[in-house]
């Protein structure tokens, strides 16, 4: 499935906007703060509905405008379909497939694969454990609707829970209906543990040949899942942790609490591993994410680079681009210099300039 074109109304700086992208390679630069990023956000939103900076609805509407608009029309196998989105300031998002109006806005994942990839996911190594929570989330999710439905319902009994144990400190008498969100936490935790620890070693081992290759034989890799309870104990560790959840006022174990473990050399990269370690890990990470894609959906992902192309060095910009090869993938940078360097090819070109697209 491939992007052909999207179209805003009074989406973050655009007024309006309609673009048509290449079935490859698509560039837009520009200086930083013009609106490049914005319009990877609205792919995004239009395939996942939820922002990959994790912004709300309201925020993504142009200043002073009580809503927007996103059309974004995708070819599959030949065949065109049509995602309209429309954001609110106080409602719900409203989502449309090919005209048809759907019931939960949830339903749209899967309908399309899209993969983001920003400096910021360079740094999903060494920051804390919810960036790599969301990596492993927002991909199965995508993957799996039932992984997608589970891990709604988890959240949902988790603030439920969460609530509860702040209210029993005023309420003791509320202690005894602690077991019913236990057990729905319990019912959809042991699914999320079970599919993660799957995705886990799955991805290892791409990654694993992956990272031999980008750094020529002289690195290993290995990715581990460090889970808070794992499927067989999370029950009793839920139940026998009422008291000190009390005292906390928080649910101390469970999925949401999970972790993910690089291991380069041996060695943990978070702890020991160097900056070009780390940074190389990241990106093994994500390739290893568009060809787990590719196996999973027997189709090609959209791969969206967000000026990440200028936190690698040459090295690391010719790996990362000799292995999308066949990917569409939309590009924002801030200039066309290391392009032409490493004569990459690419079919469309726009400059960006204080939210007006100009091909050229």
């Amino acid at each position: 499935m491939i992007i052909r074109s999207l179209e805003l109304s009074n989406f973050r700086n655009y007024e309006k906007l309609n673009i048509n992208f290449s079935p490859n390679v698509t560039i837009l630069y520009g200086d930083n703060a013009q609106g490049k990023t914005n319009i990877l956000e609205a792919l995004y939103v239009a395939s996942t509905t939820k922002s990959q900076k994790g912004s709300k609805d309201k925020e993504m509407i142009r200043f002073g405008e009580s809503e927007a608009h996103i059309r974004m029309t995708v070819e599959d196998e030949g065949i065109e379909r049509r995602i309209d989105m429309h954001l609110k300031n106080s409602k719900s998002k409203g989502v449309a497939i090919d005209g048809i109006p759907i019931r939960k806005a949830s339903e749209l994942y899967g309908f399309m694969n899209i993969i983001s990839f920003s400096p910021d996911d360079l740094c999903i190594i060494k920051e804390g454990p919810s960036e790599r929570r969301r990596f492993c989330d927002m991909e199965l999710c995508q993957l799996d609707k039932l992984y997608l439905h589970n891990y709604t319902g988890y959240n949902r009994a988790l603030d439920q829970r969460n609530n509860l144990l702040k209210q029993i400190a005023f309420n003791p008498e509320l202690k005894s209906t602690l077991s019913v969100w236990d057990e729905q936490m319990i019912n959809f935790g042991e699914y999320l543990i079970e599919k993660r620890s799957r995705f886990i070693e799955e991805i290892s081992g791409i990654a694993s040949k992956l990272h031999g290759i980008l750094t020529e034989g002289r690195e290993s890799l290995k990715i581990e899942y460090l889970p808070s309870s794992d499927k067989k104990s999370f029950r009793e560790n839920l139940l026998s942790s009422h008291e000190r959840d009390i005292a906390l006022k928080m649910t101390c174990t469970g999925p949401h609490r999970d972790d993910i473990l690089f291991v380069v050399n041996g060695e943990d990269a978070k702890k020991f591993g160097s900056q070009g370690q780390q940074r190389t890990s990241a990106l093994t990470l994500k390739l290893a994410e568009i060809e787990l894609v590719k196996q999973k959906t027997h189709k090609n992902p959209v791969l969206l680079l967000d000026d990440v192309l200028s936190e690698l060095d040459r090295n690391r910009q010719t790996r990362l681009l000799e292995n999308i090869s066949g990917v569409q993938t939309i590009i924002t940078c801030t200039g066309l210099e290391e392009f032409i360097k490493q004569r990459i090819s690419y079919d469309k070109v726009y400059k960006v300039t204080s939210g007006v697209v100009s091909e050229e």
